[in-house]
């Protein structure tokens, strides 16, 4: 449960860190980004892999460079169904989901730091 809950915490900051950095993506609140991180994790869950499955041509030819249509989608997608997060459209979906995928990275690579072990 302790898991869940840091996964969470770490999804809605790197959502409401998105919106500051990104224009044309906008959250009204922080429970509304705590919302959205939950419905954005739902719709990676459920609707990303079929929109990978179905773009698979257009991911090899672009050489994987579709999947951050793919990305943008789910963002939208996201904003689509969340009251209170906004996304207003195809360019600021797209880098608002490579921001968001940067700083959700960095934020799980500072909590999640492997600890050093000790050479005796």
């Amino acid at each position: 449960m302790g898991s869940f809950l840091l996964t969470w915490l770490m999804a809605t900051i790197s959502l409401l860190i998105t919106a500051f950095v990104v224009p044309g993506v906008r959250i009204d609140s922080i429970p509304a980004a705590a919302v959205a991180a939950i419905i954005l994790g739902l719709v990676n869950a459920i609707v990303k892999p079929v929109l990978t499955i179905l773009t698979l041509p257009l991911t090899i030819l672009s050489l994987g460079l579709f999947l951050l249509v793919v990305n943008g989608i789910s963002l939208s997608l996201a904003g689509y169904f969340t009251p209170g997060l906004e996304v207003d459209g195809f360019w600021p979906a797209v880098i608002g989901a490579i921001v968001l995928s940067l700083v959700s990275s960095f934020i799980s690579g500072f909590v999640n730091k492997p600890e050093e072990s000790e050479n005796v």
